[in-house]
C-alpha cells in the first residue's frame, strides 16, 4: 500500500504523518492489518530494536477521588468494588516496587487518586521515592498524583522522580463529555508543569469510550505537540457501577490499528500498551509488541491483568527482549534532552499528500454479545491488601 509505504519513511524521518494518513490507518481493513502492523513495526524497531520496557504500578492510595471521570473504578459515585485504602507508607510502596523490579520491571509507577496532591502529600510521596530508590538500586520512578500546582512538579523532581504521567485521555472537543470536575487545559497545564520542571512527561490516551477515529487522531496529534517521552495507550476498561460500565466498542483488531496509528504519528517515543490489553487485544497481545515498545507488568491500579511470569514468555516467545537497567530507553536524540523545545512538534515535516483518497469508513459498533465481562477482575492483591503481589 502507498499509504503505509508513506507512513514509514516518515517515522523514519520523524515527520508527522497528515491527519488524513492517520485516520486512513484507523480506516484499514482486517485483510490489511497485518500490513499495516508490519509497516508499524519498520519504524518501532527502528527506533527501539526489538526491547520491550516493563513498568510496574503501585496504587498509593485506591479509591474515595473526589473527581467523577467517567472510566474511572475510583471516581466520585463509584459503585465498582475496588479496594479502597489511604496512602500507603513508604515502606509499604517500597516493598510493592520490589516485586515488580524483582520481575523484571525497570520503571515503578506511583498513583495515588485524587484532584491532585497536597504540599504534604508531595512530602509525603518525596519520601516514598527516597525510599523505593534507596532500596531499588537503578530503578525509575514515575509520579502520578493528578493535577499539580506550582512548583510541586520540582519539588518531586527534587526528590528523586525521574518522570511524571498526567494523560489527555480523549480529545479536547469531547473532553467535556467524559469529565466535568477539571478540564482538558488543566491536563495540558499539568504535562507543561512536568517538562518545565526537568521530569520526563508522561502521557497519553484511553480508547474505548466510543469517541470516533477523528477523536482519537486528534487527541494523539495533541499528544505529538506536548512532546512526552512516553505515550501510554490504555484500551477502556468498563467496569459496572460506572458510566462507561456498557461501553464494549473495541476489538482486538481496532486495538492494533489504534497502536500502529499511534507509532506513526509518534514515531521515537516510547508507546506502552496500558490498561486493558488483556481484556481487548486478549490472544493478539503479541503482535501488538510490534507496535508498542512498553507494557505494564502483572496488575494495575483496581484490576488484574495478566500474570508477570505469562508477559515475560510472551515476549521471549514473540523474539523481543526485556529492555534491562544498563539500557537507555529512548533514542539518542530524545535521551539527550535534544527534541524538547516547550511543548513544540518535534522532528515535524508537516504537509505531504494524503495516501488515500477514500473517506474513512465508520467502524462497525460493539453489541453486547460482544462484552467480555469475564475479563474484568478487580484486584484483590498487592499494594493495600496482606497478599503477595502479581509481578
Amino acid at each position: 500500500m502507498d499509504l503505509l509505504n508513506t507512513l514509514v519513511d516518515k517515522g523514519l524521518r520523524r515527520e508527522l504523518p497528515t491527519r488524513d494518513e492517520a485516520l486512513a490507518v484507523l480506516a484499514t481493513s482486517d485483510d490489511d492489518l497485518l500490513d499495516v502492523v508490519a509497516a508499524a513495526g519498520k519504524v518501532r524497531r527502528h527506533w527501539f530494536g526489538r526491547r520491550v520496557k516493563l513498568n510496574y504500578l503501585v496504587n498509593l492510595k485506591s479509591g474515595l477521588c473526589p473527581e467523577d471521570c467517567s472510566y474511572c473504578s475510583q471516581r466520585l459515585g463509584s459503585t465498582a468494588g475496588i479496594l479502597k485504602y489511604t496512602w500507603l507508607k513508604p515502606d509499604q510502596a517500597s516493598d510493592a516496587a520490589a516485586a515488580g523490579v524483582a520481575g523484571g520491571a525497570k520503571r515503578v509507577c506511583l498513583v495515588a487518586s485524587g484532584r491532585g496532591p497536597t504540599d504534604r502529600d508531595v512530602d509525603r510521596v518525596s519520601e516514598t521515592i527516597k525510599t523505593i530508590k534507596d532500596n531499588n538500586e537503578g530503578v525509575e520512578v514515575c509520579a502520578c498524583l493528578g493535577l499539580l500546582s506550582d512548583g510541586q512538579a520540582e519539588r518531586l523532581r527534587e526528590a528523586g522522580a525521574d518522570a511524571y504521567n498526567h494523560n489527555l485521555n480523549t480529545s479536547e472537543a469531547t473532553y467535556g463529555e467524559i469529565t466535568t470536575t477539571h478540564t482538558y487545559e488543566d491536563r495540558v497545564d499539568t504535562v507543561q508543569k512536568a517538562h518545565a520542571a526537568g521530569l520526563s512527561a508522561c502521557s497519553g490516551l484511553i480508547a474505548g469510550m466510543g469517541e470516533t477515529d477523528e477523536d482519537l487522531v486528534d487527541v494523539v496529534y495533541s499528544l505529538r505537540e506536548l512532546d512526552p517521552d512516553s505515550v501510554p495507550v490504555n484500551f477502556l476498561i468498563p467496569f459496572e457501577g460506572t458510566p462507561l460500565g456498557k461501553e464494549w466498542n473495541l476489538t482486538p483488531q481496532r486495538c492494533l490499528r489504534i497502536l500502529a496509528m499511534t507509532r506513526f504519528v509518534c514515531p521515537d517515543v516510547e508507546v506502552r500498551i496500558a490498561g486493558g490489553r488483556e481484556v481487548h487485544l486478549r490472544t493478539m497481545q503479541p503482535l501488538a509488541l510490534h507496535l508498542a515498545n512498553s507494557i505494564f507488568l502483572g496488575d494495575y491500579l483496581t484490576s488484574e491483568g495478566q500474570a508477570g511470569k505469562a508477559d515475560l514468555e510472551m515476549i521471549a516467545d514473540a523474539g523481543f527482549e526485556v529492555e534491562g537497567t544498563g539500557q537507555v530507553t529512548l533514542p539518542e536524540h530524545r535521551a539527550a534532552g535534544g527534541c524538547h523545545d516547550g511543548g513544540g512538534v518535534c522532528g515535524s515535516g508537516g504537509g505531504g499528500a494524503c495516501g488515500s483518497d477514500a473517506a474513512p469508513e465508520a467502524s462497525e459498533p460493539r453489541t453486547a454479545a460482544d462484552a467480555r465481562t469475564d475479563l474484568v477482575a478487580v484486584r484483590r492483591r498487592g499494594a493495600g491488601t496482606d497478599l503477595a503481589p502479581n509481578a
